[in-house]
């Protein structure tokens, strides 16, 4: 019966996170919502009766896992790289919360002030993986989704190593009478945390920088790492082993001389396998008079979270920025709990309450509360309040283009002179390089990734087009980017391997609009020909200058790429489907060598070409 418990969690938790891509919302409400149907509601599932003594060192080993995983983002140098907004917020201002939230949780539940501090530092935490999701939906402008999503992403490491160091004061406290014993057994983990932990980065790093481990082998050897570094950590220095692989991930995040982005890949594949069922089973433990026994405490704690702790560290941080009051408002409301409270607070009440700290029990409902509470509140306001204030998004005409090469240098480059919004992205390091010094906006990664959907900065961005040479990879982006932004708004250009198919063995099928430009045209074509000298240029249309008048001037030497519209709408010209671009529209074209010699009004510079209104 255990294999089918397993399996049915398994299948449950891949329903919510599907649920959850669907509707855009974060998934941890839906896995959540399922554990407790499962559980408490049911009766269908008890998790300690299912893993007996197995739960406790399966909880432990999971949550080392996501920390591990979360440090691995916490590069310093991007903290410095921020804004002063950002680091306001994640330094003062994630003081300010935790000490408003811990004082409140006191004075609400009288925890004594180790739980309740310990229960401030928990709820700082927002994270990316459910800021993303939302910000998704409201689509704020660029300034402001930018602050949000690296608070969300810095935070993250920031925030459990704040709450791990916390607990391991309130344990070394506990395990020594007295403040001196206390103090030293607290050295004691903090030490022997931080040596395994550093150590453990500094060996991973050689095997990685020397090439020692064949990269088949490096997912496995991480994963084994963090188990085996946590296990000898906690018994060398009991429960400093979180602390251990906390630092072990944040020292591999920043030694610039090795490449984690496919170990990052593996671990965020592997957090989200873990975090998915790990969610349902600890939502399945409560029990109803865990949260109903609290009366109107765990409301009035919530309000005081959204419209006191957030607000005043946002404008407290905010203090000599250039932010308007409408800003500080949005920014203000914006501050969903997420992973590390959940998973940290289900993995500390335990641990506390074998220690006998009877107030422990009470952690986990009150983060699901606060969870619950800030998700949907600020999913079903946060949209409305950005549009009352006026700092919603420009119209998303713009373009991410995927793959990094000269169609997408010439491409972004015309698109750039009309004044749209234009994101290169590819996973070439070189080829990014030599985007980014044309002055064209990049993101380095892999586009359909959980990494770039944290991290990348979509405003103003309505479409997508994969001109990469690698046929699986448009097919890639098209599906993912199809629910993002509609089938009819995601293009693929056809590679050679395309073209050699039939119908049913392409990659892409009905995840994007069909072939752009025509039947015959391929990347290896285009390419071909801007090595010849061929361009892309603009030509504005207008009333006494008809598309039917650029064709017949221009038919023989420029092949039509695509339109925008007098109002800024691109209009992406599709294979078999009729394209005649309005009067007073912009034409962008590709334009063979010897057409650019004809004498005309008509064929225009890009730095020539009329910026439309934005």
């Amino acid at each position: 019966m255990t294999a089918i418990y397993i399996s049915l969690i398994a299948t449950v938790a891949l329903l919510c996170q599907w649920l959850a891509w669907r509707v855009r919302f974060p998934a941890i409400l839906f896995l959540l919502i399922a554990g407790l149907i499962a559980g408490p509601i049911s009766g269908v599932l008890h998790p300690d009766a299912l893993f007996g003594d197995l739960l406790f060192p399966l909880v432990s080993l999971c949550v080392a896992v996501i920390l591990f995983e979360g440090s691995l983002t916490l590069d310093l140098q991007e903290i410095r790289n921020r804004q002063g907004m950002v680091k306001g917020l994640v330094t003062v201002g994630a003081l300010v919360t935790w000490a408003v939230i811990a004082v409140t949780c006191q004075w609400l539940f009288d925890l004594g002030w180790a739980m309740s501090i310990l229960f401030g530092a928990l709820t700082v935490v927002t994270g990316p993986t459910v800021i993303a999701p939302m910000l998704r939906t409201i689509r704020p402008r660029a300034d402001l989704g930018n602050i949000l999503r690296w608070e969300g992403i810095l935070i993250d490491p920031i925030g459990a190593l704040l709450v791990v160091v916390v607990y391991e004061f309130i344990v070394a406290h506990g395990q020594a009478e007295g403040i001196a014993h206390g103090a030293i057994a607290f050295l004691k983990i903090i030490g022997i945390g931080t040596l395994a932990g550093v150590a453990a980065g500094w060996a991973l790093t050689q095997l990685l920088s020397r090439n020692w481990l064949p990269q088949y082998l490096q997912n496995l050897a991480m994963l084994a790492c963090v188990m085996l570094v946590f296990s000898v950590s906690n018994l060398l220095a009991h429960e400093s082993g979180l602390l251990a692989v906390t630092l072990m991930g944040a020292w591999l995040a920043n030694q610039k001389n090795i490449e984690i982005s496919e170990i990052l890949e593996f671990k965020e594949q592997l957090s989200l396998v873990l975090i998915s069922g790990l969610f349902i089973l600890l939502a399945a433990r409560l029990q109803p008079e865990d949260i109903l026994g609290l009366g109107w405490a765990p409301l009035i704690l919530l309000v005081v979270v959204q419209f006191v702790a957030r607000p005043l560290s946002v404008w407290i941080s905010a203090i000599g920025s250039s932010l308007t009051w409408k800003d500080k408002a949005f920014l203000g409301w914006i501050a969903p709990r997420g992973i590390v409270a959940a998973a940290v607070s289900a993995l500390f009440a335990i641990k506390l309450e074998q220690q006998g700290y009877e107030s422990a029990s009470l952690l986990v409902p009150l983060c699901f509360c606060i969870i619950f509470g800030t998700v949907i509140f600020q999913s079903a306001t946060a949209k409305l309040w950005a549009k009352l204030l006026g700092v919603n998004e420009p119209a998303n005409n713009g373009f991410l283009l995927v793959g990094a090469n000269p169609i997408s240098l010439a491409l972004a480059e015309a698109l750039n002179k009309q004044g749209l919004k234009v994101l290169v992205t590819d996973t070439e390091h070189a080829e990014i390089q030599k985007v980014r010094m044309a002055g064209i906006a990049t993101f380095y990664g892999n586009a359909a990734s959980e990494y770039a959907a944290e991290r990348i900065d979509l405003t103003g961005i309505g479409r997508m087009l994969a001109v990469s040479a690698d046929s699986h990879m448009n097919s890639l982006a098209a599906v993912y980017y199809a629910q993002e932004f509609g089938a009819d708004k995601v293009y693929a250009l056809q590679t050679s391997e395309d073209n050699s198919k039939a119908g049913r063995h392409r990659h892409v099928g009905k995840h994007h609009s069909g072939p752009l430009f025509d039947l015959t045209t391929s990347w290896t074509d285009i390419m071909y020909r801007l090595q010849q000298g061929d361009v892309i240029k603009a030509t504005r249309l207008s009333d006494e200058y008809g598309y039917d008048d650029y064709l017949k001037q221009h038919g023989d030497y420029a092949m039509p790429l695509m339109s925008i519209s007098a109002d800024g709408k691109p209009r992406v010209r599709i294979a078999d489907e009729p394209f005649s671009p309005d009067d007073h529209s912009v034409v962008i074209s590709l334009y063979k060598a010897e057409g650019l010699e004809t004498p005309a009004n008509e064929v225009l510079k890009a730095d020539d070409s009329p910026k439309l209104p934005d």
